[in-house]
């Protein structure tokens, strides 16, 4: 890499305003990881709020701190908090379940919402469980999944859709939805609109309500850095809550819990997408997360990721690699990720890994980098790039030691 590169890296850095975040996490140091969008990096205020959370609250308030140390607010309070980066009121989100979890109860709920419709339309190659809870529906004779591939949606939608369900940024190629005219369009025929935000809370702006969404769901362990199975989110629009019925009536969402009355009467607002008891320990992680991507600022982050893979880009190019893109060549028409088609991806994304450079694979062929602003460098793209351009230029990804097989983040 030319000396002029590595100059610019240094400017770069040195003139990062968000290098000083960096420290803020626990990150090995011999290694570049881009795999944030998978699971985020460890904030380092998490290990004494989960000793605070383990050793006192549990350990000596006890029972008593269901009241004490407020947890019966927890799941309201930190979605509150991750409201403000999805461009939604305090009271319309609320920090419980998994995703999977959350996309049920809202498609079930925007198909009840729109009675004499069935058809839940989305996209081919949508992220997997997305679709799997369609289909979840469909076998129960509740739903029909129509997908139609992103240029052809808005045609799709006619007069038995009831829900359309998209993932913002896709998880493969990280391509941007224009969330507001989709939204539009589907309102125009009279649908109800879902966003999947695990792949842009926390990494890029969102405006639920500029666009006037109708749902979202988001994951807690990507952007938000919550940990491995953080508890996710759910958004309705509060114009949405008066008819509100998700399926999942378990006890923390009755508007009475401690009446332990045998009929369910759902909470009025938010908190009646709860179901089971909330996960403490899970959202006492997800909190410091979401506190720390807060204190940063997503406009901040974004500006920086979108400068960290335009860097990495005119890395690949001053070291003369010609990886197919695959993800939008504009920055602003995609995620926090670059993506690139290559025969023997898995192979080479075993080798980077085993030169210290953490990304990640998509079957069939797809080698995804992701970028976390908030703990990443200029000097980690160089380095990245340089470690690529050794494992093509040596072929290491043919190497028979690298065998091919299934990945689960």
């Amino acid at each position: 890499m030319s000396e002029a590169i590595i100059a610019q890296t240094r400017e770069l850095d040195a003139a990062d305003p968000l290098g000083q975040f960096r420290g803020e996490f626990i990150l090995p140091g011999d290694i570049v990881y881009l795999d944030g969008n998978s699971l985020g990096a460890l904030p380092r205020r998490t290990p004494e709020a989960m000793r605070r959370a383990v050793e006192e609250e549990w350990g000596q308030g006890l029972i008593r701190s269901w009241n004490e140390a407020g947890w019966f607010e927890m799941g309201a309070r930190v979605g509150g908090k991750i409201a403000p980066l999805i461009g939604a009121h305090p009271h319309e989100v609320i920090a419980c379940d998994s995703t999977s979890v959350n996309l049920f109860k809202l498609i079930a709920a925007g198909l009840q919402m729109r009675p004499g419709r069935n058809v839940v339309l989305s996209e081919p190659g949508n992220f997997p469980t997305d679709l799997y809870m369609i289909e979840g529906l469909e076998r129960q004779g509740l739903a029909s999944r129509r997908l139609a591939e992103r240029e052809k949606l808005a045609k799709a939608l006619d007069e038995d859709v009831a829900v359309l369900m998209l993932t913002h940024a896709h998880y493969k190629t990280g391509e941007l939805f224009d969330m507001k005219a989709l939204t539009e369009a589907a309102h125009r025929a009279g649908a109800l609109v879902l966003w999947d935000l695990s792949h842009s809370t926390g990494a890029l702006p969102v405006d639920l309500a500029g666009a006037k969404a109708d749902f979202a769901v988001g994951c807690g362990y990507k952007y938000l850095c919550g940990g491995p199975g953080a508890p996710a989110f759910a958004y309705v629009a509060e114009r949405h809550h008066a008819a509100l019925a998700q399926p999942l009536t378990g006890w923390f969402g009755h508007a009475r819990p401690f009446v332990f009355s045998d009929d369910y009467e759902g909470a009025p607002g938010i908190e009646q997408l709860q179901c089971g008891t909330s996960p403490i320990l899970g959202l006492t992680a997800l909190e410091v997360g979401v506190d720390l991507i807060a204190e940063i600022g997503v406009r901040r982050l974004h500006t920086k990721s979108q400068a960290l893979s335009e860097f990495f880009l005119q890395c690949l190019a001053e070291l003369g690699i010609d990886l197919e893109l695959v993800s939008p060549a504009a920055s602003h028409a995609r995620g926090s990720q670059l993506s690139f088609r290559h025969d023997e991806a898995y192979s080479i994304c075993q080798a980077l890994i085993a030169r210290g450079v953490i990304g990640d694979f998509r079957d069939p062929d797809i080698l995804r980098l992701g970028f976390a602003p908030a703990y990443l460098r200029f000097e980690d793209m160089a380095t990245a790039a340089m470690q690529l351009a050794q494992v093509l230029a040596q072929e290491e990804w043919r190497s028979e030691d690298i065998g091919r097989r299934a990945t689960v983040t």
